[in-house]
C-alpha cells in the first residue's frame, strides 16, 4: 500500500506549494484537505486500477458523513423515515455507491474467471480469499454475497479515510501548538530519510513521529466511543447482564482520566509513549483508540503507516503553526472532527 499513500501524499503538497506560489507563507484550512488525501488513498489501496470510480464514491460517502452530522432524523435501511429533502437525498447516495461498488465488483469477478487476477489493491485480496474459502469447503456457492463484499468496501471506505483523515489533523493542529515537537519530529524524519520519499524500513524506525501521532490518539480519538451488545447473559465487575443489552465504553473519558494517566493527563506529552504503549498508563489497558482483543481494528496499521507517511512528507517540506482564525473545538460527529476547521499557516522549508 505504501505506493498509493506517498503518490496522494506528494500530490497534496504540489497542490499546496502551487497555491502558494510566490509567497512564502500561507493559510490554508488542512481538514478538508487531508479529507482528500485520505479518500483518495484508500480510492487507490482499496481498487487500484479502478480509481476513477473510488474517487466518486469518496466524494459520495464524504456527502454522507456530511448530512449525517447535521441531521437528527438519520436514515438507516429498513426503517422508514418522511421524504424530507436531506432523506431523499441519503437514500440516492446509497443506491448510487452500491451500483458503483457493484459495477467495480463484477468487473473484477469477471477478468478474475479470464485469468487477470489483481490482487494488489483490498479488492483483489477479499475477491481471492472469498474464492479460495468457496473452493476449499466445496461450495458451489461464494463464502460472501454481493451484498456482503459490498459491506465489506463501504467500511475499508470509512475506517480508511475519515479516522485517518481525522488523526492526521489533529496531529497538525497539535503540532502547531507545540513547535518544539514539531522540530524533534522533523528532525527524526530527515535523519532516517532525508529529502528522499519514505520506505516502510524507515518509517518502522520513526520513534519520536510514533510517540507523538499515539498521544494525539490519546488526547483526540477519532471515535469516541465503543459500542458492544451481549449476545448472552453474562456477569462484568459483578453485575449480571442479560443479552441484548448495550453497553458503552468511552474512549475519550478513559484517555483522559487522572488516576490512568497521571495529574497532566489533559496535557501533550508524547514521551509517556517512550517505552511503548504498556508503560504509558499506570494499568493497562488504558489506551484503545483503535479498540482492544480479538474484535480489534483490523485496519490499525493501515491508518497508522497512512499517518507516518503522510505527516514524514508534509515534515520534509513544511514549517507550520496555528492561524489567528482558528478556533479550538473539537466536536464528536461521526468521529471527534475540529468544529470550525483547521486554518494553519504553511511554511515552505
Amino acid at each position: 500500500m505504501l505506493p498509493a499513500f506517498t503518490t496522494c501524499t506528494s500530490e497534496l503538497i504540489s497542490r499546496w506549494e502551487n497555491s502558494m506560489e510566490s509567497a512564502k507563507a500561507q493559510e490554508i484550512d488542512v481538514w478538508p484537505e487531508l479529507q482528500d488525501l485520505t479518500g483518495d488513498a484508500i480510492s487507490r489501496a482499496a481498487f487500484g486500477s479502478s480509481i476513477s470510480e473510488g474517487r466518486r464514491i469518496f466524494r459520495i460517502q464524504s456527502e454522507q458523513v456530511q448530512l449525517a452530522n447535521h441531521m437528527t432524523n438519520l436514515y438507516i435501511p429498513g426503517y422508514t423515515f418522511l421524504p424530507t429533502k436531506v432523506n431523499r437525498r441519503i437514500k440516492a447516495n446509497a443506491r448510487e455507491v452500491e451500483t458503483l461498488l457493484k459495477g467495480i465488483v463484477t468487473k473484477r469477478e469477471r477478468a478474475m474467471r479470464n485469468g487477470h487476477a489483481d490482487a494488489g489493491d483490498l479488492l483483489g485480496l477479499l475477491l481471492q480469499s472469498n474464492a479460495k474459502e468457496s473452493q476449499e469447503s466445496g461450495s458451489s456457492k461464494p463464502m460472501m454475497t454481493m451484498d456482503d463484499i459490498i459491506g465489506e468496501l463501504k467500511v475499508f471506505y470509512f475506517a480508511g479515510m475519515e479516522t485517518t483523515s481525522v488523526l492526521l489533523t489533529w496531529t497538525m493542529i497539535v503540532l502547531s501548538m507545540h513547535p518544539e515537537w514539531q522540530d524533534r519530529a522533523r528532525n527524526e524524519v530527515h535523519r532516517t530519510f532525508g529529502n528522499k520519499e519514505p520506505d516502510v524500513d524507515g518509517v518502522n524506525q520513526l520513534k519520536i513521529v510514533t510517540m507523538v501521532l499515539y498521544e494525539v490518539l490519546r488526547l483526540y480519538p477519532p471515535v469516541t466511543i465503543l459500542e458492544r451488545d451481549t449476545y448472552k447473559e453474562l456477569e462484568l465487575g459483578g453485575v449480571r447482564y442479560p443479552a441484548g443489552v448495550k453497553l458503552l465504553l468511552p474512549i475519550v473519558t478513559i484517555h483522559h482520566d487522572p488516576a490512568l494517566w497521571g495529574e497532566d493527563a489533559d496535557e501533550f506529552r508524547p514521551e509517556r509513549f517512550a517505552e511503548g504503549i504498556s508503560k504509558a498508563s499506570k494499568e493497562g489497558p488504558a489506551f484503545f483508540p483503535f479498540g482492544w482483543g480479538p474484535r480489534i481494528c483490523i485496519g490499525q496499521n493501515f491508518a497508522l503507516l497512512e499517518a507516518k507517511i503522510a505527516l514524514s512528507m508534509i515534515l520534509q517540506r513544511f514549517e507550520f503553526q496555528l492561524s489567528p482564525s482558528y478556533t479550538h473545538a473539537p466536536f464528536p460527529a461521526s468521529t471527534l472532527q475540529p468544529d470550525h476547521g483547521a486554518q494553519i499557516k504553511l511554511k515552505k522549508i
